[in-house]
């Protein structure tokens, strides 16, 4: 197989996936609703992935610390994949299906949003994080290659992308990260207009207040 025959080989795989995950563009707005009503009442993004799947869950972390499109706030997410003082230690002691696992139950508070990246859905390591996930009261989503997997069945929500190959399934993935961040700062911007709406002042005449509301000067009150 030369380079371009992958090359034309591996277009096809993506563009299928592409259009499948456009099916799935109302998963990705519902979750970035959930995600961004979360963060901004304190909540935290947890992300797990190997190998690939653990760049892309450290990618995902990074758009919401720094930005994605625009300039707000950090939120608090943190991706269990890139602990790797953590992750050596438990595997050390705990074994290596606790990995992740550990560290929900470290970081992870009810209500708090889980996200496990798979390409196969089926890491017993990312597994036992999702069933920890659920003890704990988190929102468990996955994203993962073709359905039906396991991981997909221990998840509240899972987007699964249908594509042939592992390198295409990570890369499909990675549009789906993006769009959740663009839709996340959309929702983001939704609600800090409601508040900025909710709290801003209405000025008020001083001729339509009622006569007895009117401060006098020097401390006194007038008639």
């Amino acid at each position: 197989m030369t380079a371009l025959t992958w090359l034309d080989d591996h277009r096809r795989e993506l563009q299928g996936g592409l259009d499948a995950l456009r099916g799935d563009a109302g998963t990705v707005s519902r979750w970035a609703r959930l995600l961004a009503d979360r963060l901004v009442a304190g909540g935290r993004l947890l992300t797990v992935g190997n190998g690939g799947s653990a760049a892309e869950a450290q990618h995902l972390t990074s758009e919401l610390v720094g930005r994605f499109l625009t300039e707000r706030r950090p939120f608090s997410a943190i991706c269990l994949s890139a602990e790797t003082s953590s992750l050596t230690a438990i595997v050390n002691d705990y074994g290596p299906d606790e990995m992740f696992a550990r560290q929900v139950e470290g970081h992870g508070r009810r209500d708090d949003v889980l996200m496990l990246l798979s390409t196969s859905g089926s890491s017993a390591n990312v597994l036992r994080a999702a069933e920890r996930g659920h003890e704990l009261g988190l929102h468990v989503w996955a994203m993962t290659g073709p359905a039906p997997n396991p991981l997909q069945a221990a998840s509240h929500d899972s987007l699964c992308v249908q594509a042939p190959s592992t390198a295409a399934v990570q890369e499909v993935h990675l549009v789906a990260i993006h769009a959740l961040c663009a839709a996340v700062d959309a929702e983001l911007a939704s609600l800090d207009g409601l508040v900025r709406r909710t709290t801003t002042k209405v000025a008020v005449p001083e001729a339509a207040l009622p006569q007895t509301t009117k401060a006098a000067t020097n401390g006194r009150w007038s008639a």
